[in-house]
C-alpha cells in the first residue's frame, strides 16, 4: 500500500477549507482572505510544526505515521468514513472500525424479520450465532438449549458430539480448515483482543485437531460458497451461502439459497418449522 502524495494533499487542503474558527473553538482574528483555517492553525491543533504540515500540502513529506494521522484527523474534525480515507491514501491501514458486539441494530433485526422465504443467520466475526430466523432454525436444529458460551460455530464444530454428522463427510475437512483461517483474519483484525484470545486458548485445549489448523496460520476470509449438509428428515439439501458484511466490522448477514433457485428444498423447511428438533444441533 503506497503513499498518493498528491491525493493527500488535496484531501488536507479541502478538509482545512471546509472548517471555521468556530468549528474547532478559534478566535476568528484578522479579516482571512480565504475561508477555511490556516495552515498553521491546523499544525496547532495537531500539535506538530507548521513546516511540516505545509509539506504535507504540497505533496512534498515523507510518509507520515499513524500517530501524525489520528492527530491531523482530531484536528480536522474527521468523520469515521474520512479518518479512514486519510490513511488509505497516506499509505496506512485504517483504524479498526468500532464494535457491535452482541447488540443487534433494529434495522438489521428487521430485515432478519422479512427475509423470511431463505435461511438467514447473523453472526459475530469469531463465530457467535447472534440470530437467526425461523427457517435457519428449521435448517440448523435449535439452539435454545445450548448454553450461552456454546452458541459458537467452531466450539460447536470442534468439541460438540455429533454435530459434524449433519455435514457431508467429504467436506469436513475443508470446512475445518476453513473455520480456522476465517478465525485467524478475525483475531488479527481485532489485535490484542481479550475476546478472541480466550476463544482460541479454549479451542486449542479442547481441540488437537484445531490446534494442529491453528498452527499452520492459514488465512482465508469467508464471502460465500456452497454448503452441503445431511438433514435428519429431509436428506441431502445442498444452498450457497452468501456472505454480507455489516457497517459493524464484527458482525456478518449470511443469507442460504438454492443453487438453481428452485424452492422445494425451503418449501420443506417451512413446512417442518422452528421447532422441529429439539436437540442442540449446529448453529450453522
Amino acid at each position: 500500500m503506497g503513499m498518493r502524495r498528491d491525493d493527500l494533499a488535496d484531501f488536507l487542503r479541502r478538509s482545512r477549507a471546509r472548517l471555521t474558527p468556530d468549528d474547532v473553538g478559534l478566535a476568528h482574528g484578522p479579516r482571512r482572505r480565504t475561508p477555511g483555517l490556516r495552515r498553521e492553525e491546523v499544525a496547532a491543533l495537531a500539535d506538530m510544526s507548521a513546516d511540516y504540515y505545509m509539506r504535507l500540502e504540497q505533496a512534498r513529506s515523507p510518509q507520515p505515521s499513524v500517530q501524525i494521522l489520528a492527530a491531523l484527523a482530531r484536528a480536522l474534525r474527521l468523520d469515521d468514513d474520512e479518518r479512514d480515507h486519510l490513511y488509505l491514501l497516506a499509505g496506512h491501514r485504517p483504524p479498526e472500525a468500532a464494535r457491535a458486539g452482541d447488540d443487534l441494530r433494529p434495522s438489521l433485526l428487521f430485515v432478519l424479520d422479512r427475509l423470511d422465504g431463505v435461511p438467514v443467520q447473523v453472526l459475530s466475526d469469531l463465530g457467535d450465532l447472534l440470530a437467526q430466523n425461523d427457517l435457519a432454525q428449521a435448517l440448523f436444529g435449535c439452539v435454545c438449549t445450548v448454553a450461552p458460551d456454546d452458541r459458537n460455530v467452531l466450539v460447536r464444530w470442534f468439541t460438540g458430539p455429533g454435530v459434524r454428522d449433519h455435514f457431508v463427510p467429504e467436506d469436513h475437512d475443508a470446512r475445518s480448515r476453513q473455520l480456522v483461517a476465517d478465525l485467524r483474519a478475525a483475531v488479527a483484525r481485532r489485535g490484542d483482543d481479550t475476546e478472541a484470545r480466550a476463544l482460541v486458548a479454549r479451542l486449542a485445549g479442547a481441540s488437537p485437531e484445531f490446534a494442529e489448523l491453528w498452527d499452520r496460520h492459514e488465512v482465508a476470509v469467508r464471502r460465500s460458497g456452497p454448503y452441503r449438509f445431511l438433514h435428519p428428515e429431509l436428506g441431502r439439501i445442498e444452498l450457497d451461502c452468501e456472505v454480507l458484511a455489516t457497517p459493524a466490522a464484527d458482525q456478518r448477514l449470511l443469507v442460504f439459497t438454492p443453487p438453481t433457485g428452485e424452492t422445494e428444498t425451503l418449501d420443506a423447511l417451512a413446512v417442518l418449522g422452528p421447532q422441529h428438533r429439539h436437540d442442540p444441533a449446529p448453529a450453522r
